[in-house]
């Protein structure tokens, strides 16, 4: 992807990458090299010490027709990739990704090499396209036909990436996000006035004796209580699922603290927005799960300018109290639109000592999911209860010990709602009764079970529109489910143990979220990420060598894919053509013979 040769303009030595900043997008020309044509990329960048930019060049390839041969001389030597990075590379060029990076974190780079937003930026396209460790990342460049850069794809090693990484601080990182965010909104038109906040955590396998502040032992999501892990919390566009602020912190952290650190860069974030967008103060709309509820959290949103909609934990106070309003006979009422098949009912209620709007909603989807995990926690339970049986009958437990294990055995699954134990008896000589309450489960589904209880301090929203805004958080989990093990854009497996390695390996994994996120905005496709990657990935350049019979070395010339109509639009969207012309071949409608 980065190899070739290097030209300097006007004769100048390119100095380090180090000092050089504010990259602009490749050019593709040709050109006659001692009477042969050559397609070059050409790439400007501004050199601060000079005060004066300077051009990097680098040969993409012959640019003249290939020779004709035999085809029984014909090899086929490999492929390329066309279609999935050049669409990151291009979405990548209209926010002015690296310049943006290189701005905010002062120049940093590597001696001779990539700046800090050429290292990120080629970190966040492999880990898109074929997630793999750093010191992979000169191969992947080499096997792609889009370029980034024209610096040879060697000086993209693992090595650099360290260096530059221990350079980088959060509050640079935090700027840089800042700036892309407001680009990401102007450029694709995100609405930002509805941001969906979640937190989740990556297991690392860093050795507990290895010092660092961010890998941290925690409340693992993956189960995993035997490794260290690092938390992530990602603020999410209402158009389109865009990540635009995120932050890494120590796995042992809550999420509550995690959201409180989070207000400054949220307060910048809303005022750059702001001024991106015109608007002298806008009504922004906070949303989040129940695990970050806090009435001091919900004063300092609105001190930094953000409405709230969460939803609240259903053992809090007014939860119960809505709940009951709720399951009166007609309050439920069906909503309209989009939401039709939806149920919900609406109360306006102190929620402490604040004003808030809380709104019941019901979903059939959510009910069936907990009705499935309740059947399977009770079988396990009737199996643990007629255990604990048998052992009272047979006096071989004492009282104490019964009561705690039937107490955990019915701590899963609202299982203590409707399974009723009776325990009599002394200490040594226990006796247990127990039966499941038909009725009370009956009650339990009709008036708790498949409903949320939202709070928000947005009174004047329809019912509909708290309900359509909340579902957004669901946006931010698909994000997550994303960047795990095996999905698009995967956070691990981690390579990296210092803090730093870990800090700008986050920032380059929310980065290709992003860039994905905002590629299936621009191709305009209702198909997954995961489908729309796939599709992209399909559009590969076919490496094959003929032999000419003639001297010199044997030429290898890159064939054109046949293309479907959905990759077809994508070499338009992306412009593809400028890397591979060929391209446009697949895509000439072919004479209707009569």
């Amino acid at each position: 992807m980065f190899g070739g040769s290097i030209a300097v303009k006007d004769g100048l030595k390119l100095p380090s990458a180090r000092k050089i900043c504010y990259m602009k997008d490749m050019h593709v020309f040709e050109r006659d090299v001692n009477g042969r044509r050559y397609r070059i990329a050409a790439q400007s960048v501004w050199d601060p010490i000079r005060g004066r930019s300077v051009a990097r060049q680098t040969v993409l390839g012959p640019a003249a027709a290939p020779p004709v041969s035999d085809l029984s001389a014909t090899r086929t030597v490999g492929t390329q990739a066309v279609g999935d990075a050049g669409a990151l590379i291009w979405v990548a060029e209209q926010l002015d990704l690296i310049g943006h990076i290189d701005r905010a974190c002062g120049n940093v780079g590597a001696k001779d090499g990539p700046s800090v937003g050429e290292l990120a930026v080629a970190v966040a396209i492999q880990r898109s396209c074929s997630p793999g460790p750093k010191r992979d990342l000169a191969e992947f460049l080499d096997g792609s036909v889009p370029r980034l850069s024209c610096l040879p794809s060697s000086a993209f090693s693992g090595q650099a990436y360290h260096r530059v990484a221990r350079q980088v601080t959060d509050e640079q990182l935090e700027q840089a996000q800042i700036a892309i965010a407001r680009a990401a909104v102007a450029r694709f038109e995100l609405s930002a006035d509805v941001l969906a906040f979640d937190t989740t955590n990556f297991d690392t396998h860093i050795a507990t004796v290895t010092p660092g502040k961010l890998a941290r032992r925690g409340h693992a999501k993956s189960k995993r209580g035997d490794l260290r892990v690092v938390g992530l919390g990602v603020l999410v566009s209402e158009t389109g699922h865009v990540p635009l602020l995120y932050r890494t912190y120590a796995g042992n952290s809550s999420d509550q603290a995690v959201l409180t650190d989070c207000l400054n860069g949220l307060a910048a974030l809303h005022e750059s927005l702001d001024e991106g967008e015109g608007r002298q103060r806008a009504q922004r709309t906070l949303v989040r799960d129940g695990g970050s509820w806090s009435p001091q959290l919900e004063l300092d949103l609105d001190v930094a300018g953000y409405y709230s909609l969460i939803s609240l934990p259903l053992g809090h106070t007014a939860a119960e109290q809505a709940l009951q309003m709720a399951a009166r006979r007609g309050a439920m009422k069906w909503l309209t639109g989009k939401l039709s098949a939806v149920r919900a009912a609406r109360v306006r209620a102190k929620v402490g000592n604040l004003d808030r709007t809380l709104v019941v909603v019901e979903s059939q989807e959510l009910l069936a999911g907990q009705k499935r995990g309740i059947a399977v926690a009770l079988r396990k339970a009737k199996t643990e209860l007629g255990k604990l049986d048998r052992l009272a009958q047979a006096q071989r437990i004492s009282r104490s010990s019964l009561e705690q294990r039937i107490k955990k055995t019915l701590a899963r699954e609202h299982l203590s709602h409707f399974v009723v134990t009776e325990i009599g008896g002394d200490e040594k000589k226990p006796t247990l009764r127990w039966r499941v309450d038909a009725a009370q489960r009956q009650q339990l589904e009709k008036t708790r079970l498949g409903r949320r209880v939202l709070c928000t301090d947005q009174h004047l929203w329809s019912t509909g529109r708290i309900v359509h805004a909340f579902r957004g958080q669901w946006n931010v989990e698909e994000l997550f489910r994303r960047s795990k093990k095996g999905g698009v854009v995967p956070w691990g497996p981690s390579h990296q143990w210092a803090d730093g390695s870990l800090r700008l390996h986050t920032f380059a994994t929310v980065l290709g979220l992003m860039l994905v996120s905002l590629a299936k905005i621009a191709l305009g496709t209702g198909d997954s990420a995961l489908t729309m990657m796939g599709e992209l990935a399909g559009i590969r350049a076919t490496l094959v060598r003929t032999t000419t019979r003639g001297p010199g070395r044997r030429a290898t010339v890159m064939l054109a894919p046949e293309l479907t109509a959905q990759q077809r639009r994508a070499v338009k969207v992306f412009e593809l053509d400028r890397w591979f012309p060929t391209l446009l071949s697949c895509m000439t409608s072919r004479p209707v013979h009569t």
